[in-house]
């Protein structure tokens, strides 16, 4: 039987109801005890680290840019190349807290450990925000929420939105002291909650919206339960006239939040409004929450979840907090509802799902007094974390040594060199395989100070912005880099009706690089480029201006 954690009775005081913290029986004791338990997180983060700890460049999508940026903010006043190339301007924008956090690393340890650390520090502030929301609603620690650790490698994760990752774990602590603190006073209350609004802005503003959906199904769930139980115990009439004041202590939840439209209208952020709903795909996004590489590892965990909890309903050692019920039905709401892009930024809706099960996980709980279960619980979970530790470590291996391979590439750049990007092929970087390759480039900041059209300077986006000389030969809007026939078409066409950055490749920068090449993949300007270094997908050509003056004296 499943047993359903609800409030409590709480007619006597309707404005002070618990929101379904503690279960109806009495709270009992920690099954595993906190010693083991917290033994059992440290050894899980250890093995789960592998991957980070073994992979200094990562296969992530976006990763390797975001580090360009932090190596920049970091060394800029120090690097005069850097400095020429590029400017910090801090404003009010809802994308920053990676950029508060690793360059302030960077001043003891290089900015590919600031890194792993950062990323690391994700994964613990997850899962033990897990295990927070967790302890608040069923009154006791449990090492049930550990099974959050198999979901920390999954597609939003490799998609590489650092920004949004830490925002969930931080988001997750936020939920847990609403709930530890629903009962104070609303002048501690309400504080405490604004803090977490203001952290999480500058997290991210989708992740301060899962935030402001938690709270949602949190409170309308006390509301609608405080008020039925009232209804039961003291009648209709009672009960309609606490009905008000339950209303203001509910609608007093969303104060927190009328910072955010203060803040909003501070930032250029409120500048970017490209919004597109679909409905295709949102299927696919519910197995973002599972899936990393394999989808057959994917739908095994699946099947093994679902069995274990199927076993521990016959044993009658599954409780479900019925908070989470109001977190299923506003999440599915929302899920439906938010677009595929707004504010500029893509997989608004898909990032959803891995939050929302999180919080699910919190509101999950079973009975292991049976040390038989308890031993059963802790090997498969590790066996569960070592599986998926394994299928991404396999995954990586390769594909980081061609991020190696690349990151040898840029050896051969000359410091403070301009770097332009092209493609091969129009579908690269679509799948998971060429993630790694998408932002490569980026290390020639790192490790040439070098000027990359690639690297994300979006006005509104990031705080990072090409000073006004070679604003006009980087990407500003975040985009697709051209394909190399498009540069091979305008190379010799200098009054071409081009209006973009890369219109005059053959004079704005040293060198080109083409990614997603195929084998045995042709020089396809000779005259223009000389073929430096061939690499897996990848080839690195010098911009020959000394040939181009010979051939084109107009474009003097």
């Amino acid at each position: 039987m499943l047993n359903v954690t609800q409030l409590p009775d709480s007619a006597s005081n309707p404005a002070g109801a618990s929101a379904a913290i503690a279960c109806q029986r009495p709270v009992r004791p920690s099954d595993f005890g906190k010693g083991k338990i917290a033994l059992l997180f440290v050894v899980l983060l250890a093995i789960v680290s592998i991957p980070i700890l073994l992979n200094p460049l990562p296969p992530i999508s976006d990763y390797i840019n975001h580090l360009a940026r932090m190596h920049i903010i970091a060394t800029i006043n120090s690097d005069p190349d850097l400095h020429r190339y590029y400017e910090i301007d801090w404003q009010l924008i809802p994308n920053l807290m990676m950029d508060l956090i690793v360059p302030l690393f960077v001043r003891v340890v290089n900015v590919y450990v600031a890194g792993q650390i950062y990323t690391l520090m994700s994964f613990a502030l997850i899962v033990s925000g897990t295990m927070a929301l967790h302890r608040q609603l069923f009154g006791r620690w449990s090492a049930l929420p550990l099974i959050a650790f198999p979901l920390l490698y999954n597609d939003v994760f490799l998609v590489g939105t650092m920004n949004y990752v830490f925002g969930i774990g931080l988001m997750l602590w936020a939920l847990a002291a609403w709930v530890a603190l629903r009962e104070r006073s609303l002048a501690l209350r309400l504080p405490v909650s604004t803090v977490f609004v203001l952290g999480l802005f500058f997290c991210h503003l989708f992740v301060l919206g899962v935030y402001g959906l938690g709270l949602l199904a949190f409170e309308s769930h006390r509301l609608l339960t405080t008020y039925m139980r009232m209804r039961r115990s003291s009648g209709r009439d009672a009960a309609r006239r606490a009905l008000p004041s339950l209303i203001i202590d509910f609608v007093a939840t969303g104060v927190p939040f009328l910072v955010v439209p203060a803040l909003l209208m501070m930032s250029p952020t409120r500048g970017l409004w490209d919004f597109y709903w679909r409905m295709h795909g949102k299927g696919e996004g519910l197995l973002f929450v599972i899936r990393a590489y394999s989808e057959v590892i994917a739908y095994a965990f699946i099947a093994i979840m679902v069995g274990a909890a199927g076993w521990a309903y016959r044993q009658r050692a599954l409780s479900f907090n019925t908070v989470g019920l109001a977190v299923l039905a506003v999440g599915a709401v929302f899920y439906l509802a938010l677009p595929r892009v707004m504010f500029e930024t893509y997989m608004v809706d898909l990032r959803l799902p891995i939050s929302l099960a999180f919080i699910l996980i919190a509101c999950i709980d079973i009975d292991f007094r049976n040390r038989i279960a308890q031993l059963g619980f802790a090997v498969g979970l590790l066996l569960l974390v070592a599986v998926r530790v394994a299928e991404v470590e396999v995954t990586w291996s390769p594909l980081s040594a061609g991020v190696e391979s690349f990151r040898q590439s840029v050896e051969m750049l000359n410091r403070g060199a301009k770097v332009a990007v092209a493609y091969a092929d129009p579908n690269g970087g679509d799948y998971l395989r060429d993630y790694g390759l998408v932002h490569a480039d980026c290390i020639a900041i790192i490790e040439r100070s070098a000027l990359v059209t690639t690297e994300f300077t979006v006005e509104g986006k990031q705080i990072l912005h090409a000073r006004p000389a070679y604003r006009s030969r980087v990407d500003t809007e975040d985009g697709t880099p051209p394909m190399i026939g498009t540069l091979v078409r305008v190379a010799d066409r200098p009054d071409a009706n081009v209006a973009d950055y890369w219109r005059r490749w053959t004079r704005d920068y040293d060198y080109l690089y083409v990614l997603f090449t195929k084998p045995n993949f042709a020089n396809p300007d000779p005259t223009h480029l000389t073929e430096l270094y061939a690499g897996d997908r990848f080839i690195l050509y010098r911009v020959e201006r000394s040939q181009l003056t010979a051939n084109n004296k107009d474009i003097r």
